[in-house]
């Protein structure tokens, strides 16, 4: 296994995809730190020498915010929004979607839709 920003990242995987293991990186990010470190991001992780996987570790701990730091930082965020009592701060102190139709979508969030009983008809 290789260790890059204190996370196991998989090996059999190419390096975009094997970087999303890292919280705070997705394979458009991926696919620009293999460009910055002139690395073929046709690559697998298990093929890599150490010194492409210092160079790739470097670029991610200069250039992007991953892991714990980005975690409280999107935390500190939400907790901001409840602070000031903004809609999207009510929205997520109900733990209900913020930015969606609310009324009808959203059932992960909002749990079993239940049937109420309606007017007979005759």
């Amino acid at each position: 296994m290789a260790r890059i920003a204190g996370i196991n990242v998989p090996v059999q995987k190419k390096i975009p995809f094997a970087l999303t293991a890292i919280y705070g990186i997705g394979v458009s990010t991926g696919v620009k730190i293999c460009e910055e470190a002139c690395i073929d991001k046709e690559k697998r992780i298990k093929d890599l020498n150490p010194d492409e996987l210092n160079a790739i570790r470097s670029i991610i701990d200069g250039k992007y915010t991953t892991e714990g730091d980005l975690r409280k930082e999107v935390g500190d965020n939400i907790k901001c929004l409840k602070e000031i009592k903004c809609y999207r701060g009510l929205r997520h102190r109900q733990r209900l979607p913020m930015r969606s139709r609310t009324r009808t979508n959203a059932r992960t969030r909002k749990g079993r839709a239940l049937a109420i009983a309606g007017k007979k008809k005759i």
